[in-house]
């Protein structure tokens, strides 16, 4: 049956797919599609991949963490610990763990009318051509802060790269290192994580990994598709640069959820879904059809695509990575809605 959705994956429009699942039977692991177009091999089954936006639950794992130990205040002003950026007074912590600060986000922002406030280039021929530039944590959040807030701090519900760039600049300043050298050190060597790496301009994926494209138009308006496996990954920051594997986010998110990493009473708070969208502080907390419940972040960066599920005790996961052909009209977006709803359907 897995495999079957694998292929119905491949044949909705991505190149390839691997997909790992764990529960109470075990471990079923499989890929589907090919990793490199113009070529037969399947994707690695437990290949490397940009995790894009899942990296946001690792942040918000640190931060958590760090609010653990008594360092910061999870209800304290952000301001306190990191006064260089001139935030509002009022947004908090949880604020910028839950998206409820209203700070403009600085890969662009839409608006319920319809409009669009572009921020950084993102996609297109400008970003092809700028895809191995360093942009540095403190511009983001100043062109962020150069834009009007979307509302009132804590008033409102919006999701914003700006928040976990903010929350990584937060971890360096508390802790007084890198967010990878604190992330290795709390997460990635405790759990074993050998397989996920936390870049700031790491340009290459490890060998082995399934290849990332993005479409684009050319200046004599003809399609163009690039190979963007390798770039820089700092025009996201704390927002998606992580990689990882199916195996490693299946032990990230299992560790997680059975309380290995955070106490009790900090997991349930990560977990408490804001009303709007149901984001937690890091973490979508979503209801499946047959009545559970599942804790999820999923993510995608021009080309590569990473799931995450786990029910709440961490006994059953979904880990899945895609790569794909990406594009400025992001044409694969309903694709995507539609392969995650029914690979939580499959297995929750």
């Amino acid at each position: 049956m897995l495999q079957k959705a694998l292929q119905e994956i491949v044949d909705s429009g991505f190149t390839g797919v691997q997909l790992r699942v764990h529960d109470e039977r075990g471990e079923w692991v499989g890929s589907a599609g090919v990793g490199r177009l113009g070529e037969s091999a399947e994707p690695p089954t437990d290949g490397h991949c940009r995790i894009g936006s899942n990296t946001k639950t690792f942040i918000a794992t640190l931060v958590l963490q760090l609010v653990a130990e008594g360092r910061i205040g999870l209800d304290a002003p952000v301001d306190e610990y990191l006064p260089e950026p001139g935030l509002d007074r009022r947004i908090t912590v949880r604020m910028l763990l839950q998206h409820t600060s209203g700070v403009f986000n600085f890969t662009g922002e839409f608006y319920d009318d319809g409009t669009f406030t572009p921020g950084i280039p993102v996609t297109g021929r400008e970003w092809v051509d700028n895809r191995f530039k360093t942009h540095r944590p403190e511009e983001l959040v100043r062109l962020a802060l150069s834009k009007p807030a979307r509302f009132e701090p804590g008033t409102d519900w919006s999701y914003s790269n700006t928040n976990y760039v903010l929350a990584k600049l937060l971890i360096e300043k508390v802790a007084d290192c890198s967010l990878a050298e604190e992330m290795q050190r709390r997460i990635l060597d405790p759990l074993g994580l050998s397989g996920t790496v936390a870049p700031y301009t790491q340009q290459d994926v490890p060998e082995p990994h399934a290849h990332a494209y993005y479409r684009y138009e050319d200046e004599d308006g003809r399609q163009k598709t690039v190979d963007v496996t390798r770039q820089n990954p700092s025009w996201i920051s704390g927002g998606g640069d992580m990689i990882s594997t199916t195996r490693d986010l299946h032990t990230f998110i299992s560790a997680l959820m059975s309380g290995k990493l955070l106490p009790a009473p900090l997991l349930a708070e990560m977990c408490r879904p804001h009303p709007k969208a149901g984001y937690g502080l890091g973490v979508f907390v979503q209801d499946t059809e047959r009545g559970g419940t599942i804790i999820t972040h999923n993510g995608g960066i021009t080309g590569h695509a990473a799931l995450m599920y786990s029910t709440p005790d961490g006994g059953k996961t979904l880990t899945a990575a895609l790569n794909y052909v990406d594009d400025a009209a992001m044409s694969l977006a309903e694709p995507f809605q539609k392969v995650t709803r029914m690979l939580v359907r499959e297995v929750f």
